[in-house]
């Protein structure tokens, strides 16, 4: 059984410019894990002085957009779509434009907008966004050993001695869950409990 299909976000933030009949398009990009992430990366790149700044993000199923004034449907869906086409997730994108004195018209203004942000998307280093989970193992005492020894290389959260036994948070691709499941229930000869506590969108 397949696991979810790969997403692809950004390596890093990326930057690209784009002149329209002497209007610059300025339009930037970043990683983001959270819509509060993606509104602070807005407000560190956002020129007061530009015309206009339009931006989108996507961040698993949560999006939002913003033609930050100028004709709706023209800036900031135009962005959106630039992201969704290249398949990408986690990303934030900030397209701002500063006014040469030529009307664009709509057409234009979509064209410009869409344009900018796609090839700064098209440009910039991707990596694969690796689904993981959050889980909470316990153990009798006895089995702390083999517990740390299942555990090494794995992101622990916290660690915790109770009457019961060890109790650790941690975190797994979802991809190597099925195999860490069954190392568990084998080498604790099926003692120790794992549960899946929720799904992390991105790493």
């Amino acid at each position: 059984m397949s696991g979810p299909p790969s997403r692809l976000t950004l390596e890093r933030a990326w930057r690209h410019e784009l002149e329209v009949k002497h209007s610059r398009f300025v339009a930037q990009a970043a990683p983001v894990t959270s819509p509060e992430e993606a509104q602070a990366f807005l407000q560190s790149v956002r020129a007061p002085e530009a015309t206009h700044n339009c931006w989108a993000y996507k961040v698993g199923p949560l999006y939002r957009f913003s033609d930050d004034g100028e004709p709706a449907g023209t800036a900031g869906r135009p962005i959106l779509n630039a992201l969704e086409a290249q398949g990408l997730d986690g990303v934030m994108v900030v397209v701002t434009r500063y006014f040469g004195g030529v009307k664009l018209g709509a057409g234009g203004l979509v064209r410009a907008y869409g344009g900018a942000a796609s090839e700064c998307l098209r440009q910039a280093p991707k990596r694969v966004l690796v689904p993981r989970v959050r889980c909470a193992l316990q153990a009798p005492f006895e089995f702390s050993q083999t517990v740390f020894h299942l555990l090494e290389g794995l992101q622990r959260e916290t660690e915790t001695y109770t009457e019961a036994g060890l109790a650790v948070v941690f975190t797994l691709e979802e991809s190597r869950l099925p195999q860490f499941l069954d190392a568990v229930r084998d080498q604790t000869r099926g003692r120790a409990l794992l549960r899946v506590l929720e799904r992390l969108e991105a790493c």
